[in-house]
């Protein structure tokens, strides 16, 4: 019978599991040595999702009726088994590492720590926006912002790509930067505009951005009395000129390859677009500039400029 690569690692994965199983029931020091010696049987990945976790499992130790003294010694044995895998492999390792030592805290900031020095180099944005939010769900606000942070540096979204599966973890970075304060928002702001190009993830970030106070409730519950931050002043500045120029490179791109069937489509992303013109000071000014330019520079695409008039002027 043939075996595909993914029959074997189920294949493997049954062996693992099954001879935890029946290391449980043979005692707490056949488990022990199985986790002392884990390099030289199971991979990483196998250590802490099948190994650790079935050892810190209520039904191994109901099964082996343990005290709370050889409770805590299989514990420790799985806690350490579970930082080494993390620090060998944290791209796979790393959040159930956490998971595994949130009950021990020198454990639990040793695992953290795992994950930030892997941070730049060993993970990728969507790794790190998960342990972000598993940080966040943990009751760790700013441990969680500084992953998100993090995971955007990582990240490179550009003008086409609305439908990214990032961009629900972007929007969610910048909620609860705004969610911390002002001086959270205005250093994530400029990291986003440096990785973000996509003018509706801009817009929709803009928009949020701009409908309550930064901070207003704060970890404890306290309401911030400070008021709306100014579209005229950093950071919000940035990020809408960022977004309409983001509407600007978008337009010539989508303009260079469009067919008549997208033109009506493609007015009411022009619509969206003068909606996040309108924002600026200037705005209303700045966006008909930009349709007269549009006008001149696609004027051989005669119906859809007709278009354009009918609904711009």
């Amino acid at each position: 019978m043939r075996m595909t690569l993914t029959t074997l690692n189920w294949r493997r994965r049954e062996m693992v599991r099954w001879l935890v199983t029946c290391a449980t029931e043979i005692g707490v020091y056949a488990l022990d040595s199985i986790m002392q010696n884990w390099f030289t049987l199971f991979t990483p990945t196998e250590a802490t999702s099948i190994v650790a976790t079935t050892v810190m499992s209520n039904s191994t130790i109901v099964r082996l009726h343990l005290d709370c003294h050889q409770q805590e010694k299989l514990a420790s044995s799985a806690r350490t088994l579970a930082l080494q895998c993390a620090m060998k492999d944290p791209q796979n390792c790393a959040l159930s590492a956490l998971t595994l030592c949130e009950k021990d805290h020198i454990a639990f900031e040793t695992a953290y720590q795992i994950v930030l020095d892997a941070a730049t180099t060993s993970m990728s944005y969507s790794q790190l926006f998960t342990i972000a939010r598993y940080m966040e769900h943990r009751g760790y606000p700013m441990r969680a912002y500084k992953l998100a942070t993090l995971a955007i540096t990582h990240l490179n979204l550009s003008y086409n790509q609305d439908t990214h599966p990032a961009i629900n973890d972007v929007l969610w970075a910048c909620a609860l930067s705004h969610s911390l304060g002002k001086n959270e928002l205005a250093a994530v702001i400029p990291l986003v505009v440096k990785s973000v190009k996509c003018a509706t993830v801009l817009s929709d970030i803009l928009r949020r951005c701009t409908l309550t106070t930064p901070g207003m409730v704060g970890l404890h519950g306290r309401r911030n009395s400070a008021k709306l931050m100014s579209l005229d002043k950093a950071p919000l500045r940035q990020l809408l000129d960022a977004t309409i120029g983001a509407y600007i490179n978008t337009t010539h791109s989508r303009l260079t390859h469009i067919s008549p069937r997208h033109y009506s489509e493609f007015i009411e992303f022009l619509s969206k677009a003068r909606e996040t013109f309108l924002m600026a000071h200037d705005g209303h000014i700045q966006f008909t500039q930009f349709i007269d330019n549009l006008k001149q520079i696609y004027k051989g695409k005669k119906k859809l400029m007709m278009l354009v008039r009918e609904r711009f002027g």
